[in-house]
């Protein structure tokens, strides 16, 4: 009985040709989570900041005004996106809690390669107490 000698020469190049492009989909599409992930954070945390900026003002206007201000000087303007206060709610008295919901619109550039274009909005809150011995007046 004879045996066949198969000649498998040029089979590691296709299995290259085939892999390299799913593993760089594969890729984008970790690096797209991480930046989804990254963004939550800073939107997060520019909530935060806007709602404790807010809990320092006398009045809603100037703590719109504050809370704008930290929302626009947090990292989340460096991602990518802009932000705005959404709402800004509670009661400015002494033992009060001021609530501030931020509204982030977050561009997706760089990922159009996976299927990830155009823009997608986000949107967190936070609150935060105005200290129970301040006077208002």
């Amino acid at each position: 009985m004879t045996r066949r000698v198969r000649d498998e020469r040029g089979s590691m190049s296709v299995e290259v040709v085939l892999m390299v492009p799913i593993l760089v989909m594969f890729t984008l599409l970790v690096l797209a989570g991480g930046r989804y992930v990254a963004v939550r954070a800073d939107i997060d945390a520019a909530a935060r900041d806007a709602a404790r900026a807010a809990s320092f003002e006398r009045s809603e206007a100037a703590a719109r005004a504050a809370a704008q201000a930290a929302a626009n000087a947090s990292d989340v303007n460096d991602s990518f996106s802009s932000c705005r206060i959404a709402s800004i709610s509670g009661d400015f008295a002494a033992g009060g809690v001021v609530d501030v919901t931020v509204s982030c619109t977050v561009t997706n550039s760089g990922l159009g390669l996976i299927g990830l274009t155009g823009s997608r909005e986000f949107e967190s809150s936070s609150s935060a107490p105005i200290d129970q011995y301040r006077r208002f007046g």
